[in-house]
């Protein structure tokens, strides 16, 4: 019994459990309680144990950390390096708060700065997430504010700034309309097909005029590398993103116009195939997470509207069959003659630092450089040759100090040259063994004297000449024919 109230009495447990054990008279019941309250203060006290034991090991690392921390600064500050280092990185962490960054570049950016918080700024690995990090923080991100549609607005800046193309004309603004009232991109890519100079490019700018959006243009000739679309990853020293987000960063926006010029002559070889990969981009229902190689996060590319540009249609079918086909076809002569006097001329008067009435070039002598001086689809030799015509123009009124020129029809051989090419009838009387063909070309339609002579043999035809299928077939029908008439 005084072995029992001796335990309990160094036993911390309560006043109510103390006197429950006084009260008890047989000393087995007493030994038995005691041993229960022992029990419960020996578990309170391995938990205790446990606890401060945790607790220890945490103070430990803590103290390790803040330590190794301390003496990292110390390095730095010997180094002269903390200052800019941390001033670095909360600029960083400022701008991560400030840009609309979306959930997973958010945790990317964030995983980037603490990175970089534990490398030294000389290391060349600080270097790759320091570019990275600028370059995330550069393209922007979120919802842009749509401007509306006027089309109103937008069918008189076509008007004025490109004189024919009607049926182009009409088309783009059905477009616009639709998209007006939508208020959607959700429709096809358009794609301005044509020969070389008849103004596919300067249209796309007037459609970013007319939508108010940013004009990006983004060059696509000669690009073989699929990597120069989609990024090249950063395991490559000197990587980048690709040219899809270089032109967003340049952009500065996220609902820009972005043209895809010369879409036709994209290649492929070993380093796989660009116009692959621009099948994501071009797709309403997959740009919205466009993934670059270097980026390593989806940015949404659904607010960007996409116009693309060919000279011809030889391209593969999926990138083909994700664009809406608009022909851009050649000028006639009055459309020439009209775009040189308003558009041309102007130009070129200004470049070479003539006023309109120091050189007058006369609608007869812009026929006969159409006709006699240019074979081509758009006006870019023309432009050329009426810029002859100035150089030509200012170097004369330098030596005669002349205060004007005109250059009329007469003249036009001693500014411009022999002429280059025929223009009208080719022949006024049928001639026996020679017909005229018709052919088609880029520049427009053409004329081809085809002549046959008769020479001793087997009966076995010769064809001369760089000849395609199509006119060997002609020729081989229209002797046929002659054959079959003859015999009967």
């Amino acid at each position: 019994s005084k072995l029992a109230d001796s335990v309990a009495a160094h036993l911390s447990v309560k006043i109510t459990d103390k006197q429950a054990l006084l009260e008890m008279i047989e000393t087995p019941r007493r030994l038995e309680r005691v041993y229960g309250l022992m029990e419960g203060e020996i578990s309170v006290l391995q938990v205790e144990k446990k606890i401060r034991s945790r607790v220890k090991r945490q103070m430990e690392k803590t103290q390790r950390e803040y330590y190794l921390n301390e003496q990292m600064k110390a390095i730095q500050r010997e180094l002269g390096e903390t200052d800019d280092q941390r001033d670095e990185i909360m600029e960083l962490e400022k701008r991560i708060r400030k840009v609309k960054l979306s959930k997973e570049a958010r945790a990317k950016a964030d995983a980037e700065v603490k990175k970089l918080r534990n490398m030294s700024p000389m290391s060349a690995e600080s270097t790759v997430v320091r570019n990275y990090l600028d370059w995330l923080l550069s393209i922007p991100w979120g919802k842009a504010k749509q401007k509306p549609i006027d089309l109103q607005k937008a069918e008189d800046i076509l008007e004025e700034d490109h004189f024919g193309l009607e049926k182009v004309k009409e088309r783009i603004i059905e477009y616009l309309a639709v998209q007006a009232r939508t208020g959607s991109l959700k429709g096809p890519i358009l794609c301005l097909v044509g020969p070389p100079g008849v103004g596919k490019t300067s249209l796309a700018k007037s459609i970013a005029k007319a939508t108010g959006r940013e004009y990006v243009r983004m060059s696509l000739g000669g690009v073989r590398d699929e990597a120069e679309i989609r990024g090249h990853r950063r395991t490559y020293i000197g990587s980048m993103p690709g040219k899809i987000i270089q032109s967003m960063k340049k952009a500065k926006t996220t609902n820009a116009f972005v043209l895809l010029d010369e879409i036709d002559k994209l290649g492929a070889d070993w380093r796989g195939d660009p116009s692959s990969a621009l099948l994501e981009v071009l797709d309403p229902a997959q740009n919205s997470t466009f993934g670059d190689h270097y980026l390593e996060v989806d940015y949404d590319l659904s607010q960007v509207m996409f116009v693309t540009t060919a000279n011809s249609l030889n391209m593969p079918q999926p990138l083909m069959d994700r664009m809406e086909i608009i022909r851009v076809s050649g000028y006639t002569e009055d459309e020439k003659v009209e775009i040189a006097k308003r558009h041309v001329l102007p130009k070129q008067l200004t470049d070479h630092g003539l006023k309109a009435d120091e050189l007058i070039v006369p609608e007869e002598t812009i026929r006969d450089l159409i006709r006699y001086y240019t074979r081509e689809a758009g006006v870019r030799s023309l432009e050329r040759a009426l810029g002859g015509l100035a150089r030509k123009a200012v170097r004369e009124m330098a030596k005669t100090k002349a205060k004007s020129i005109t250059v009329d029809a007469a003249k036009l051989a001693d500014y411009a040259g022999v002429k280059k090419y025929r223009y009208g009838e080719t022949d006024e009387t049928d001639q026996v063994g020679i017909v005229t063909g018709l052919a088609w070309t880029e520049f427009g339609g053409d004329i081809l004297t085809i002549e046959a002579i008769k020479m001793p043999g087997r009966g076995r035809m010769t064809v001369t000449g760089n000849l395609k299928e199509v006119m060997k077939e002609s020729i081989s029908a229209a002797a046929s024919y002659v054959r079959a008439r003859s015999l009967a």
